[in-house]
């Protein structure tokens, strides 16, 4: 096998990879916060940890987590061209990727997140019997019921597309293997179950290390979301419920920034929780700050497995959630390590806030949880996945 070389700001870094893995492309719109993202640069670098030949293309070079995850990745990237390919992103992705993917060459094609499927199959129409075979994590929820019904019948037929051109997918809790298999039509043996590598061992031992910030007794408690404020994200139905079930004392620090943050300003303003509603921005690494909270707050109208419950998981802290994804039970044990109530439920989330407790959360249950989902294993998982990947079917998708 021949070096690769991963051009940053114009340096080259010249590296040996190891042949006994295969040369994996990564493909991302830009260094903008985003779950999927975050994982896979963790990925991307875990892989050239262990000498993998971890190539990643990212469509523009603009982003907070280029600073923070990203930082010292080096990357490839087409030239800029101005503000509208923030318009346009995946289009330019697929205008710029495959001339990318004929130069590189590479064994297998690593597709981050559902968001970028529409790129997977436009490289195996583009390329045809040329394109490498395509591993698609499936990180989002497939059924979405947030969406008109109309509107279902034609993704339907898109995830069907999906299922015929890409060809394996991962998927990120076992529930998630007869949704793939139902919604994509595809065989079991085209699907792999690989826990979403949200946590890491070095962090898990930070943050149950962390736990109990300092306290008065008679403060309230300390409630928090973590995510990008997007409409999925339906912060608005958490800032409604938190109104109605909070009592005096207590707090909501909303983490993240996103397109509806002045909107949720607004909001709270208007709900009079200015006192008592905190928006903090961006954050590099938010999950070291969990434990320094008694109460999570998730709110989504779909999510696949949310990497934000795994870190509230292996902080120790209680759990408040929109069963917003078939995997949210099974993460949460049934209800034993957090409570979750219907979608768009604003009249049920207010009670569940009204009830949390802090210090509910057991343990050893949460850690034995958490440490189901680490970098180390999932990369590890990963590589084999793609390795009988490439074997079994280099560049042939079977129907």
């Amino acid at each position: 096998m021949t070096t690769l070389e991963h051009r940053l700001d114009g340096r080259t870094d010249v590296s040996t990879p190891d042949t006994a893995h295969p040369r994996v492309l990564t493909f991302l719109h830009s260094f903008e916060p985003g779950g999927v993202e975050r994982i896979a640069l963790r990925l991307v670098r875990q892989w050239r940890g262990l000498n993998v030949d971890a190539s990643l293309f990212v469509g523009r070079t603009d982003g907070d987590m280029r600073d923070d995850v990203g930082a010292g990745l080096d990357f490839i990237s087409p030239p800029p061209t101005g503000p509208c390919v923030a318009k346009m992103e995946t289009l330019w992705m697929i205008w710029t990727l495959p001339r990318v993917v004929r130069k590189l060459r590479p064994d297998v094609l690593f597709c981050a997140g559902n968001t970028y499927a529409v790129v997977a199959v436009a490289l195996k129409i583009l390329l045809g019997p040329s394109c490498p075979p395509i591993l698609l994590k499936v990180s989002n929820d497939l059924d979405r019921h947030d969406q008109p019904r109309w509107f279902r019948v034609f993704y339907r037929l898109w995830l069907r597309a999906q299922g015929r051109l890409i060809d394996h997918f991962v998927g990120m809790e076992t529930p998630m293997r007869d949704e793939i298999r139902g919604s994509l039509g595809v065989s079991t043996d085209r699907i792999t179950i690989i826990p979403d590598p949200a946590l890491s061992r070095p962090l898990i031992e930070r943050l149950r290390a962390g736990r109990g910030g300092a306290r008065s007794e008679c403060a309230g408690r300390r409630f928090v979301c973590v995510g990008r404020l997007t409409s999925q994200k339906n912060i608005v139905l958490m800032l409604r419920a938190f109104g109605r079930g909070a009592a005096e004392g207590d707090t909501l620090t909303v983490i993240g920034d996103g397109p509806e943050r002045a909107k949720l300003e607004d909001l709270a303003r208007g709900l009079g929780l200015e006192r008592q509603v905190r928006f903090r921005g961006y954050v590099p690494e938010p999950a070291t700050l969990l434990p320094s909270f008694d109460i999570l707050l998730l709110s989504s109208n779909y999510e696949g497995v949310p990497a934000v419950i795994l870190e509230a998981l292996a902080a120790g802290i209680s759990i408040v959630a929109t069963d917003c994804s078939r995997s949210m039970a099974t993460l949460l044990g049934d209800g034993a390590m957090g409570e979750l109530v219907a979608v768009g439920d604003e009249q049920g989330l207010a009670d569940a806030i009204t009830r949390a407790r802090p210090s509910s959360q057991d343990e050893h249950q949460s850690l034995k949880q958490a440490e189901r989902f680490t970098l180390e294993d999932a990369s590890l998982a990963y590589l084999d996945a793609m390795a009988r990947l490439c074997a079994t079917a280099p560049g042939a998708v079977r129907t």
